[in-house]
């Protein structure tokens, strides 16, 4: 049974959570390197960060409760963040982005924080997908990306599969049920 990202946030939780975390890295290590690599982070200094990023998840996430009228990805944000400028502080050298100044941007006034909403949704929709292909069988999934994805009729897929045109309904309403359960809480 695949996990729901709620559940999923409380597997990572528990004693017990050593099959969540490949899980929760796999859906969220593009995003987190991502936001790294816009706060100016490079090569091994970008892995590093993510790094520091998931330590400070083993300790955070116990008394971590997801509340959906709050944003999960804001909480994760503020982590990576705070740890950016933990890492400058024992860096003790400016980057080239930052400013003269030498400050680090406020999180309320920092663009990168106010990062594209469809950009966030493609790279976990994506990572999710890939994740939830490997539970249904290649025709199955080629008739969900075929109808869901392409766009392609579902008589045309139904006659290139073989398949009955209600088949193919049934197929993209399993993998389009699996994808948001697995993202249930994170798309707030």
């Amino acid at each position: 049974m695949v996990s729901t990202p709620a559940s999923l946030l409380d597997q990572l939780h528990s004693p017990d959570r050593a099959g969540a975390w490949p899980r929760f890295v796999s859906l969220y290590a593009p995003l987190l390197l991502r936001w790294a690599r816009r706060f100016g982070a490079r090569g091994p200094d970008c892995e590093d960060l993510v790094q520091e990023v998931y330590a400070a998840l083993l300790i955070a996430l116990p008394a971590y409760r997801y509340d959906g009228s709050r944003s999960f990805r804001a909480w994760l944000y503020t982590i990576i963040l705070n740890k950016w400028r933990d890492f400058h502080r024992r860096a003790a050298a400016v980057p080239a982005h930052v400013p003269l100044d030498g400050q680090i941007p406020d999180p309320v006034n920092d663009p990168i924080a106010e990062f594209d909403e469809a950009e966030y949704r493609t790279v976990l929709i994506s990572r999710a997908a890939a994740l939830v292909r490997a539970d249904f069988n290649p025709a199955t999934w080629r008739a969900f990306w075929a109808t869901a994805v392409e766009g392609r009729s579902t008589a045309e897929v139904a006659s290139e599969l073989h398949l009955s045109a209600n088949a193919i309904y049934l197929a993209r309403f399993r993998v389009m049920a699996q994808l948001r359960a697995e993202l249930a809480g994170f798309l707030d």
